[in-house]
């Protein structure tokens, strides 16, 4: 899977299937995080896309593009929603929209500043719950697939089809970590679309260091911040994982600072805070530290690359990416 394989490539928990409401939308199926890969002939895999999960929505003559929490992309993305006009009545694509950057690979952060690289951002398409009105989420992944690959692609000469491969787990895992990409989906062949349901028909296995975490808080500066809190939850607690310095030029520093308005709160988010001691890598948050920190409720979501997790729990080397507006605070956990 060279580089140029790869831009070809890319060239709650219950079984009830959801009502469609009066715009069409669904809520996406999401993908359950895992630390080894299902195997057998049961599965395909396809590439992880670091973008925004959309679901392309035509009905009443328009397309409408949907973030997973409903946020409308159409005034972010206009080229994208044009791209999908031809899409028949009554139809929903799911997919990713995605920045390429000039290795060929995609960049999240390129997509956070698109309006400087527009002929860079591209719609990967990966599964169809309706066409023309024909609710397919009882059908399996292999028949929605097919469908969206012989009838919708056809139509949009602009949209891409995310492929699936089929290399065993070990050579698709050694490819992935060669090409410095972000990981892995698994998908059951027989799998339906269940729209909200984390049940392991759908899994991700992140191969780079790097995930979404909760912004708890942040350590002042004389301007406004020096590093930001983060976390993840675990059930229901908000667990304390790094303080993130790195990555912060000033424009974006302000940018970020100004999201924090509004968020401020008297008390600490992080249920596992203060810590007895700072750790090996200085790591860990005491009361005495806690004493500097402003505290907001946990409403913000970071992209946040790391060399590793220590022994501690804490996160080594971390740097900040981007925020991402399209995540649930509480649908971070650790991955």
């Amino acid at each position: 899977m060279g580089a140029s394989t790869y831009r070809t490539a890319f060239n709650d928990s219950s079984n009830i299937l959801t009502t469609m409401s009066d715009s069409h939308f669904i809520e996406p199926m999401p993908c359950l995080a895992v630390r080894k890969l299902p195997e057998g002939e049961a599965w395909q895999y396809e590439l992880k896309l670091d973008g925004y999960r959309a679901l392309a929505v035509k009905h009443d003559g328009r397309v409408t593009l949907f973030s997973r929490n409903r946020k409308r992309f159409n005034s972010r993305f206009p080229a994208i929603a044009a791209a999908l006009a031809r899409l028949p009545e009554d139809t929903i694509i799911d997919g990713e929209i995605v920045a390429i950057d000039e290795s060929g690979r995609p960049s999240f952060s390129r997509l956070q500043n698109f309006s400087a690289n527009a002929d860079a951002i591209t719609f990967y398409a990966f599964d169809m719950p309706m066409w023309k009105g024909e609710d397919l989420r009882t059908q399996p992944l292999d028949k929605r697939r097919e469908l969206l690959r012989t009838k919708a692609m056809p139509k949009l000469p602009a949209i891409h089809f995310s492929e699936g491969f089929a290399a065993d787990a070990e050579r698709m895992i050694s490819a992935v970590r060669s090409q410095g990409l972000e990981g892995i989906v698994a998908k059951r062949r027989d799998g339906l679309y269940e729209s909200g349901s984390r049940n392991g028909a759908w899994v991700k296995m992140r191969i780079g260091g790097g995930q979404e975490f909760v912004i708890g808080g942040y350590t002042p500066s004389p301007t406004n911040f020096d590093a930001v809190l983060v976390g993840y939850f675990e059930r229901n607690k908000l667990m304390f994982a790094a303080r993130v310095r790195n990555g912060f030029v000033p424009a974006l520093r302000a940018t970020v600072f100004r999201k924090f308005k509004g968020l401020e709160s008297r008390k600490c988010p992080f249920a596992n805070l203060p810590e007895s001691e700072k750790g090996r890598w200085g790591e860990g948050l005491t009361a005495a530290d806690m004493e500097k920190c402003v505290w907001l409720k946990p409403k913000l979501v970071a992209a946040i690359e790391y060399a590793e997790w220590t022994p501690a729990n804490h996160l080594r080397h971390s740097r900040f990416v981007a925020l991402r507006e399209d995540k649930d605070p509480r649908q971070v956990v650790r991955e």
